[in-house]
């Protein structure tokens, strides 16, 4: 069983940045992998980024390649989704989820690959 509970979204200016974090609960975080996933109203949930359990694999959706960068702290439990260049287009719901996995540089890129999810956080993109 893994909890999660993201943290750091808000109100930025286009342009600006923000570090949204995901703390897990649990004692196995580092056999999981991590991604992060964003809705916006009237929208499916989307894909953002990625990283394997250990953190050697990264993969993003093209819409963010270049100005997000996803990172793990295993140690601390925690994984980050640093974001750069926001656009008004990048508001949204985002969400952190963990998926299981017995192999250290696999990463996934669906949702159905994620047992477990957090509740969000609001980051709005807004001058």
């Amino acid at each position: 069983q893994v909890q999660l509970v993201e943290s750091g979204g808000g109100l930025v200016q286009p342009g600006g940045s923000l570090r949204l974090s995901c703390a897990a609960s649990g004692r196995t975080f580092s056999s999981y992998v991590m991604g992060w996933f964003r809705q916006a109203p009237g929208k499916e949930r989307e894909f953002v980024a990625t990283i394997s359990a250990s953190g050697i694999s990264t993969y993003y959706a093209d819409s963010v390649k270049g100005r997000f960068t996803i990172s793990r702290d295993n140690a601390k439990n925690t994984v980050y989704l640093q974001m750069s260049s926001l656009k008004p287009e990048d508001t949204a719901f985002y969400y952190c989820a963990a998926g299981g996995t017995y192999y250290s540089s696999t990463y996934y890129t669906q949702r159905y690959e994620y047992g477990y999810w957090g509740q969000g956080t609001q980051v709005t993109v807004s001058s």
